[in-house]
């Protein structure tokens, strides 16, 4: 599939999504939303990417929304009337949620400046690596607006709320090494060592595991890391250690490990995933 603002290639199962606008430092704009959304659905539709990657073309991870509307940029038009919420949202929360939702780990290889929603993209993503050039910042009240992209649930899960209020409330900008230290990132690099980095942390998911288990399990430790009592973990991993205990798969990674060699999962996410997956209501819009 082709993109106007996105760069994709799929290699050997990793998928790397490249936002692909140098000239404006990557800035989100409604297109690359839109785009961003089809390549969240390609890759969970895609049963030879088992892993995706997503970089910045240039010297920026993403800039932000861009500002080319200047002081309209943040206005929504809600009709006239009395306000109708459901038809009010943020794109960048309908874009998280979207990746939130993901069925294949989602790795963000930082390669520079990721600001605002080019900073809060990230937050569903399940490791984040970043250059030691990166500059990050949640710069919403230093614009007169608030967080986008479901931040303020997302950013506390990540970083625990104290960073999250640190870094929010004052919208500064800050280095790679903050950012490592609050717990944001996995690691800092060299510029040229990002990529391959992000690349390895991949090729581990993507050479040794089952992409059923790595489905259920992504969505497990995110659906519950909210949950209001573990009862209700226990319940979910019920579910899914029945199911997974009679699939192909479990027997497979049984017979390999006795076996001693490397494993090859017959499981697709397209197809067999558990019965009634995910077995939780989500909540609707409104």
């Amino acid at each position: 599939m082709s993109y106007q603002t996105l760069k994709t290639a799929v290699d050997n199962g990793v998928m790397t999504v490249t936002l692909n606008r140098p000239e404006k430092m990557n800035a989100f704009n409604v297109t690359m939303f839109q785009e961003l959304l089809k390549v969240a659905d390609e890759i969970d539709g895609n049963d030879d990417v088992r892993v995706a990657i997503f970089t910045g073309e240039g010297r920026a991870f993403c800039a932000g929304a861009d500002l080319e509307a200047g002081a309209d940029t943040f206005k929504y038009d809600a009709g006239g009337g009395e306000i109708d919420w459901s038809k009010v949202r943020d794109i960048g929360g309908i874009l998280n949620l979207r990746l939130f939702k993901c069925r294949k780990p989602l790795i963000a290889a930082i390669n520079g400046a990721a600001v605002g929603i080019g900073a809060t993209m990230t937050l569903p993503m399940d490791i984040r690596v970043c250059s030691e050039a990166a500059k990050i910042g949640f710069v919403f009240v230093r614009r007169g607006i608030v967080p986008d992209g479901a931040a303020s649930w997302l950013l506390p899960k990540v970083v625990g709320l104290p960073q999250a209020l640190e870094w929010t409330l004052s919208g500064r900008v800050f280095g790679a090494e903050e950012a490592l230290k609050g717990g944001l990132v996995r690691s800092v690099h060299k510029p040229e060592d990002v990529l391959p980095t992000a690349m390895a942390l991949a090729r581990e998911i993507a050479d040794n595991t089952s992409a059923i288990s790595v489905a259920v399990a992504r969505q497990l430790l995110w659906n519950m890391a909210g949950s209001e009592h573990p009862v209700f973990a226990n319940m979910y991993e019920s579910r899914g250690l029945y199911y997974a205990g009679k699939s192909p798969d479990a027997m497979e990674g049984v017979m390999s490990f006795l076996q001693k060699r490397q494993p090859v999962y017959p499981g697709k996410v397209s197809k067999d995933m558990p019965a009634g997956f995910p077995w939780w209501d989500e909540p609707q819009y409104k």
